[in-house]
């Protein structure tokens, strides 16, 4: 979960996607600025973390890659739990990629409901000339799921930031709705408790404060 103290977050994000794809590519580029035209292969997940400042407010962003290989994914429950942002990375030059991430939009939002905020990466446009997976399909199918579409090059260094950054202050916009909401069904519930206790008194019951709550909470 988020924890937000004043103006500093910690989000936890997770990388899924296929083989090959680019995921490590994408998270090396974005917290090291490098890039390694060798294939990297992930052995289960590893994590790297990123402090970045968004207006006034301090972000902590503990970032997971995990590994693609068909044999690893029943371990990605382990990874991902407990998630706030989930990034769906597809290689554009492979439709098959591309279809897998409709599976792992479905399992994370079983596993995590509506409250993960979710990006869909199209990487490697920088070898646009082979795309199997166009830019129109892409985006109409994220939005489907309310989720946001972004394309990168990971060996350009292109809209790898955006999304980042995007995704990120997606994520704080969350999490400060969801205190919001909290905070105002703690008042209700306490202005309940407080008509009750009243009624209480002009009906004449005898002015006993734990008789107020057990009425409260039956």
């Amino acid at each position: 979960m988020a924890n937000s103290v004043g103006n500093s977050y910690n989000f936890k994000v997770v990388l899924l996607g296929e083989g090959a794809v680019g995921k490590t590519s994408i998270v090396l580029r974005y917290i090291e600025s490098k890039f390694n035209p060798k294939h990297i292969t992930t052995l289960q997940a590893s994590f790297l973390n990123k402090k970045i400042n968004i207006d006034d407010n301090r972000v902590n962003l503990s970032i997971w890659d995990t590994a693609g290989q068909e044999r690893f994914h029943a371990l990605g429950p382990i990874y991902y739990r407990g998630s706030n942002g989930a990034i769906l990375v597809y290689d554009i030059t492979d439709e098959e990629s591309f279809q897998k991430v409709k599976s792992w939009v479905k399992e994370l939002k079983k596993m995590l409901g509506n409250e993960i905020t979710l990006a869909i990466a199209g990487n490697k446009m920088d070898l646009a000339k082979d795309r199997q997976v166009s830019l129109e399909t892409a985006e109409e199918y994220a939005k489907s799921v309310g989720a946001k579409h972004y394309e990168t090059s990971a060996k350009l260094n292109e809209g790898i930031d955006d999304l980042f950054l995007a995704l990120a202050k997606d994520m704080i916009a969350v999490s400060n709705a969801k205190n919001t909401n909290l905070n105002r069904q703690g008042s209700m519930r306490r202005g309940n408790a407080l008509v009750l206790e009243d009624d209480a008194d002009e009906d004449g019951a005898e002015n006993d404060t734990n008789a107020g709550r057990s009425r409260c909470c039956s």
